[in-house]
């Protein structure tokens, strides 16, 4: 983290979990920050942003119930576990998923092809369901088990993220 604000932001989130919890999340803070994503208060979350393309790719914070939760940004992945594909499967199955009008030419928040950067979940008929890409979303119960792929699936966002964001290749 780039300021003590930032680190008092972290550490104030932190001290609300429990220990497993805190493990568990102080390992995804501290890989998104070796990335260069600032953590930001937005409303009683935080948000992590890069310096050189602005766009989130994750957010922590409390539910109702004061369990923790974390969102990623993950849409420019592919070859995700089943559970990941799960996840998506929920976000595009819900009662008003959030289209990806970028396939319609109806959006231009994102850069890059439309279908580079949308989740994409087939369902078990066949057809291929799609989520707007520029929506973190939400991981539950996080294990140890998730922990390396959580880091590849925000490892290749951020490739993705400063190729066509910040017009950087790594």
């Amino acid at each position: 983290m780039k300021t003590k604000k930032q680190e008092e932001l972290i550490n104030s989130y932190l001290s609300t979990l429990e220990e497993d919890d805190k493990t568990l999340y102080l390992k995804i803070i501290l890989y998104l920050s070796e990335l260069g994503y600032n953590p930001q208060k937005q409303r009683s979350n935080i948000i992590f942003k890069h310096d050189s393309h602005n766009k989130q790719i994750g957010k922590i914070g409390l539910k109702k119930d004061l369990s923790p939760f974390f969102q990623l940004r993950f849409s420019a992945c592919r070859g995700y576990s089943a559970r990941f594909d799960s996840i998506v499967g929920e976000a595009v199955s819900k009662k008003k998923p959030r289209e990806a009008n970028c396939l319609k030419g109806e959006c231009a928040w994102c850069a890059g092809e439309p279908l580079t950067h949308v989740y994409i979940y087939t369902a078990p008929d066949g057809e291929k369901k799609y989520h707007c890409g520029a929506v973190p979303l939400e991981i539950p119960h996080i294990t140890a088990k998730d922990i390396e792929e959580i880091k590849r699936l925000i490892y290749e966002e951020h490739i993705y993220l400063m190729k066509h964001q910040a017009g950087i290749t790594i």
